[in-house]
């Protein structure tokens, strides 16, 4: 069995922008150059999507699952070897940033499993009673960094270099949706720099939008998961990780309108040595012994 995806872009393409490894159904279509869309053009974006997963035919043992863009890569493999494990399941990986994935679950989108970057996008969905409770779980850890363009001969080593006059453009993803853009602005805030460099940032649909700015040298510098600068090693490099009061910690729970009889033991999979060996190989740490607050 292959692993299949919710149908793909619903929009036009910016023509410098196609080449993204954005999210997979709902990638921005503007260049950091462009006129932002307006917030009603995001909103019904996001319904279109909602819409479009749920005009999407179902059977017994098909599975749905809405991860965080960051842990695309990994869940694909993970979702192969479930497959092998459980032949006749079939699995649709939806991806986007956490804050999408909440807003179209909540609009009625038939989704079996959730993975989020964060912990209050799952508290969120908790308390629209939207997960079951019972089965969250904290399955993964991952460290916030900034990261250059490869060849760049900026020398930035700490937050308070993002004040200088040649770093012009900062790719962050938008703290309203974008759980890496939340870590962002709240460790600018405390570094007492959010409103100074707020002129510079570029706001981004998902982490991996804001990714992709720096690796086309788009931006001077991104703010990403240490688990994406990875995967794009020979597009940027790694400034310096950033300090956190809160670890970055992601939560998996079935659905509470789950229609999949798999969707538990898809997430005892996450959490078991196989899954967890498969997101190691991805740069994630393990989360055993973390509670969430």
């Amino acid at each position: 069995k292959t692993v299949t995806h919710v149908p793909a872009q619903v929009l036009p393409m910016c023509p410098v922008c196609t080449s993204g490894r954005g999210n997979d159904i709902f990638r921005l279509p503007h260049h950091p150059n462009h006129p932002r869309k307006n917030q009603n053009m995001k909103l019904r974006n996001t319904a279109l999507i909602a819409a479009l997963i749920v005009s999407a035919p179902a059977f017994a043992n098909d599975l749905t699952v809405s991860a965080a863009a960051s842990l695309k890569e990994a869940f694909q493999e993970i979702n192969a070897a479930y497959q092998k494990k459980h032949p006749g399941t079939n699995i649709k990986l939806n991806t986007a940033a956490s804050g999408v994935l909440l807003q179209q679950l909540a609009q009625g989108a038939p989704v079996d499993v959730l993975a989020t970057a964060d912990q209050t996008t799952m508290d969120k969905a908790q308390d629209q009673q939207l997960i079951d409770k019972a089965s969250r779980r904290t399955f993964v850890l991952n460290d916030l960094v900034v990261v250059q363009p490869k060849d760049s001969r900026l020398k930035i080593k700490t937050l308070n270099d993002l004040k200088a006059a040649t770093v012009s453009r900062i790719a962050v993803g938008n703290p309203d949706s974008v759980p890496a853009g939340r870590y962002t602005k709240g460790a600018l805030e405390k570094a007492g720099l959010y409103g100074t460099l707020q002129p510079k940032i570029v706001s981004t649909q998902n982490v991996r939008q804001a990714l992709d700015y720096v690796a086309r040298g788009e931006t001077e510098a991104g703010f990403v998961y240490r688990t994406d600068a990875v995967l794009a090693k020979e597009k940027v490099k790694i400034s310096f990780a950033v300090a956190l009061e809160t670890p970055v910690s992601y939560a998996i729970a079935p659905t509470a309108s789950a229609k999949s009889k798999e969707a538990k033991s898809y997430v005892d999979f996450v959490l078991s040595p196989a899954g967890q060996s498969i997101l190691k190989k991805y740069g994630f740490s393990s989360a055993k012994g973390f509670k969430a607050k």
